[in-house]
């Protein structure tokens, strides 16, 4: 195979990926298959190996991937649903006081969307955005972008969210590598894209809080008795703890800083994601569902409603999954590593194109991350990363899908709607802040990727 067919392979994916995404209105997960039989079929492979690639392929990643996303959106929908996302913006508004509110907006943000979802968390803490403009007189953005920088850093960048936890899974790379950098990386651009962005944007759009401010969403807890901070930053920590934990503890024994015992296994046992997931989930759905008065069947009904968004993300992974095994079996991931080994590309530059290339195109951040996650995996395993280097492929990806946010991304219409923005306001609040958080987030990763 020629680079240039190498290239019109994967740039006619890609094309025809967005064709029946876009127009046709396929759902991702289908339109990822078909994407991934049709490189098959015109890399050569004979058809019995491509339904075999999809097997091989849905099975390696959804083993992994299924676990934690289910783990993990049960785990946010406890903490959402007993208030600990509301008692998080409330604690750290009194602690940095009103002057400072914007970063204790932001810090909210980043901490929510550890393992709230970034749409349920802006809708949940809304009502704070409004009560804070109105009563400085300010405009919604200087509350209301700090509180979106935050969520939507996390949402892209640290785990357990499904995003970072499925590009992670594609590329092969420990989840705990990319919780460190992640928070690393990821609390600086926050910052710029948030207070900092926020207070310039807020001077030029001055937008009011809606008139009917009472539209309030039917709260399944008691807003007079909500969980205390501290509990609900224990419960946050404890996984991400768990999997630093388990990464460090592995690397050591690997090193032979310390020897393998059953101390190390027993440290790396409970740190694996699935075992500090049920840990972190069996310690919310206590404290803060039983010992707080909810019913047993109540538990139930949210962690059955929690698993319903989690299992479309976790058949887009599975279809990405499929795609990267399709470049791996045909042979076509093995020649685009070698080709690219003398390109002037970075890989990580290449994973952020790509994944920029696909966002700004169809919208969905998840398809970007999980359709350039497949096409990099098969390159990746050619240059020999290590697991920092390719944590920063992963947030290199998540920056990519973050690009240039507009018409049709959902959470687009969402924030327009909840600040009663105009399409040009939220092009020029909102856009531009997902911009940044992506030009920022390509930076970093290509600065830090000279440290390691």
């Amino acid at each position: 195979m020629t680079t240039p067919f190498l290239i019109f392979i994967v740039v006619s994916a890609v094309a025809i990926l967005l064709f029946m995404v876009l127009k046709l209105k396929i759902s991702a997960f289908i339109s990822l298959l078909i994407t991934a039989i049709y490189v098959g079929i015109i890399a050569g492979m004979p058809l019995n190996n491509i339904t075999k690639a999809i097997q091989d392929g849905m099975a390696g990643t959804l083993g992994f991937v299924a676990t934690v996303v289910g783990l993990g959106a049960i785990f946010g929908q406890m903490l959402e649903s007993s208030g600990g996302a509301e008692s998080l913006a409330h604690y750290l508004l009194k602690k940095f006081g009103t002057d400072r509110a914007s970063w204790a907006m932001v810090v909210t943000g980043f901490i929510v969307a550890i393992p709230v979802f970034l749409d349920v968390g802006f809708i949940i803490l809304v009502p704070i955005i409004y009560a804070l403009a109105r009563d400085s007189k300010r405009s919604l953005l200087y509350y209301g972008i700090p509180l979106l920088a935050g969520l939507a850093v996390t949402h892209s960048f640290i785990p357990p969210t499904p995003g970072p936890v499925a590009v992670a899974n594609i590329i092969d790379v420990q989840l705990g590598w990319v919780i460190l950098l992640g928070v690393i990386i990821g609390f600086p651009i926050a910052i710029i894209a948030g207070p900092v962005w926020g207070k310039y944007i807020s001077n030029k759009i001055y937008i009011e809080p809606p008139t009917e401010f009472n539209l309030q969403q039917n709260k399944e807890y008691d807003e007079n008795n909500l969980p205390p901070f501290k509990l609900i930053a224990v419960i946050i920590a404890v996984p991400l703890f768990l999997i630093l934990v388990n990464t460090f503890t592995g690397l050591a024994v690997d090193k032979e800083a310390i020897q393998q015992s059953i101390w190390t296994d027993i440290l790396e046992f409970i740190g694996h994601p699935f075992s500090a997931l049920i840990i972190a989930t069996l310690l919310a759905s206590y404290f803060l569902c039983v010992k707080r008065g909810m019913g047993k069947q109540k538990i139930l009904d949210l962690s059955t409603k929690a698993l319903g968004p989690a299992g479309i993300i976790i058949l887009i992974t599975g279809a990405g999954g499929v795609l990267k095994q399709i470049l791996v079996d045909s042979g076509i991931g093995k020649i685009m590593a070698e080709s690219m080994a003398g390109s002037a590309l970075p890989p990580i530059l290449l994973a952020w194109l790509l994944a920029a290339v696909v966002r700004v195109t169809q919208g969905s951040a998840t398809v970007a991350m999980i359709t350039a996650a497949g096409i990099i995996a098969p390159v990746l395993s050619e240059f020999g990363l290590n697991d920092p280097q390719r944590a920063l492929v992963v947030l290199a990806i998540a920056s990519g899908a973050t690009l240039l946010s507009h018409v049709n991304d959902s959470g687009f219409w969402l924030v327009g709607k909840y600040f009663g923005m105009t399409e040009k306001q939220t092009l020029q609040s909102w856009t531009v802040m997902e911009s940044i958080i992506a030009v920022c987030g390509l930076a970093f990763t290509l600065l830090a990727s000279l440290f390691f």
